[in-house]
C-alpha cells in the first residue's frame, strides 16, 4: 500500500510539534460604544483518521481514513509518544469566526492593528493536543457608506480602503462616514489524538 504524507497531515505536524509564536499590542483607547454587531462563526473538520501502526524507533505515527494511509514523524516536542495505541483517533480541525462592531463615535483619526496568538497543549502523560488560536482586531474609518446597495467602505490602519457588503441593510441606517467599525478575526487551529470509543 502506497503511504503517502498528506498536506493534513502536515498541518497535524504543524500544530502537534511545530514553535508558537506569541504577538501581542494593548492600544490604549477608551472603549467605544457598540450599537450594532455581526458576528459569523464557522468550525471546519481538516482530517479524522485513525491511528493503524506506531513505530516508537523512529517515531512515526501512521494514518488512515477513506482517502488512504498517511503519516508523520513526531518531533521532540511530543512527549507522550508513549501514550499514543492503535486505533487512536487523529483529529485535525480549523475555526474561523468573525465579528463587526459598529461603534457610535467621532472618528479621532486614529486606526490600529491588534494581534495576538495563543496555544494550549497537553499536560505530560496525557495523548497529545495543542490548540493554535490568533486574534486580530482592527479598528477603521467608515469613509463611505452606499445604502442602496448595502455596501461600507472602511479605511484600515494600512490606510487601504476595504468595500464590506452588510447582509442587513438596517443595520445601515444609523452607520455615517467619520464614524468607526471594529473587526475582530478568530480563528483556530487544534490537533488531538484520543483513545477510540468505547462501543
Amino acid at each position: 500500500m502506497k503511504i503517502h504524507l498528506t498536506s493534513i497531515a502536515l498541518i497535524a505536524t504543524a500544530v502537534l510539534t511545530g514553535p508558537a509564536v506569541v504577538m501581542a499590542q494593548a492600544p490604549a483607547a477608551a472603549a467605544p460604544v457598540v450599537i450594532d454587531a455581526a458576528v459569523t462563526d464557522n468550525i471546519f473538520q481538516l482530517y479524522e483518521g485513525v491511528v493503524t501502526k506506531v513505530d516508537k524507533k523512529n517515531r512515526t505515527i501512521y494514518f488512515k481514513n477513506a482517502e488512504g494511509e498517511s503519516k508523520f514523524v513526531a518531533g521532540p516536542e511530543i512527549k507522550s509518544l508513549d501514550q499514543i495505541k492503535k486505533g487512536d483517533r487523529l483529529n485535525v480541525s480549523y475555526e474561523l469566526a468573525v465579528a463587526i462592531e459598529l461603534i457610535k463615535t467621532k472618528s479621532d483619526g486614529i486606526r490600529s492593528k491588534v494581534e495576538t496568538s495563543t496555544e494550549a497543549i497537553s499536560k505530560a502523560g496525557e495523548k497529545p493536543t495543542r490548540t493554535i488560536s490568533n486574534t486580530t482586531t482592527i479598528i477603521a474609518d467608515i469613509v463611505g457608506v452606499d445604502r442602496a446597495k448595502k455596501l461600507v467602505s472602511v479605511k484600515g490602519p494600512s490606510g487601504k480602503v476595504t468595500v464590506v457588503t452588510v447582509k442587513n441593510a438596517q443595520l445601515l441606517a444609523d452607520v455615517n462616514v467619520g464614524e468607526q467599525v471594529k473587526v475582530v478575526y478568530f480563528d483556530a487551529m487544534a490537533a488531538s489524538i484520543t483513545a477510540p470509543k468505547k462501543k
